[in-house]
C-alpha cells in the first residue's frame, strides 16, 4: 500500500504544479507508470547516493521533474541549496534526520555546465549547514523544500529512498 500511495502522490504533485501555472494551449499529460518508478528504485546502486531523474517535462510555462533518490546510512552533514528550483520529497522507505534552513557554510557553486546542474538541480551551491531545523523523516513523510532553502541529512539510520518532484519555473534543467 505505501508504494501505491507514493505513486498516486507523485502524480498528484505533478498535477498541482500544473495547476499553479496552467498554460492556455493545454499541454499533454505525462504518464509515469508504477513499473517505471519501481524499476528506478530497484536499479539504484547499493551503498552510494543515487539521484535518478525519471522524467523532466515542460508543464506549461515551467518544467516539472520526477525522480528517485536513494541514500545509504551516513552521519556526515552535507547540504545543497537550489537557487531556482523547489523540491518535494515523499519518503518511500528508510529513515533519517533532515536539516533545512540555516546558513550554508563553506559554500561553493556547482559547475553550471556539469551534469548535475543541467539534468537535476539547476543552479545550486553545496557546503554545510549551520543552524536550521532538524526533523526525523520516514516512510510516508513529505517535505517541501522551497527554492533557496538549504537542506541535507545529518544522519541516515537506514537506507532512505524518496521520490522527488522538482518544480523548475525558469525551465533551466534539460527535458527528459
Amino acid at each position: 500500500m505505501p508504494r501505491l500511495l507514493a505513486l498516486g502522490l507523485a502524480a498528484s504533485l505533478v498535477s498541482v504544479a500544473w495547476l499553479v501555472h496552467p498554460r492556455s494551449d493545454n499541454p499533454p499529460a505525462t504518464h509515469i507508470s508504477a513499473a517505471d518508478i519501481l524499476a528506478t528504485i530497484e536499479n539504484a546502486p547499493d551503498g552510494r547516493v543515487s539521484d535518478q531523474q525519471i522524467r523532466h517535462v515542460d508543464a506549461g510555462g515551467h518544467n516539472v521533474g520526477v525522480g528517485v533518490v536513494q541514500r545509504p546510512p551516513s552521519t556526515s552533514l552535507g547540504a545543497i541549496q537550489h537557487h531556482n528550483q523547489t523540491e518535494v520529497y515523499y519518503v518511500v522507505s528508510g529513515r533519517g534526520t533532515m536539516v533545512t534552513g540555516g546558513e550554508l557554510t563553506n559554500g561553493r557553486e556547482l559547475n553550471p555546465d556539469g551534469v548535475v546542474v543541467r539534468t537535476l538541480t539547476g543552479p545550486s551551491s553545496v557546503g554545510g549547514i549551520e543552524g536550521g531545523e532538524s526533523r526525523e523523516v520516514g516512510p510516508g513523510d513529505m517535505v517541501i523544500v522551497p527554492a533557496g532553502s538549504r537542506h541535507g541529512f545529518s544522519e541516515i539510520t537506514e537506507t532512505i529512498t524518496y521520490l522527488v518532484v522538482r518544480v523548475d519555473p525558469e525551465q533551466l534543467v534539460e527535458l527528459r
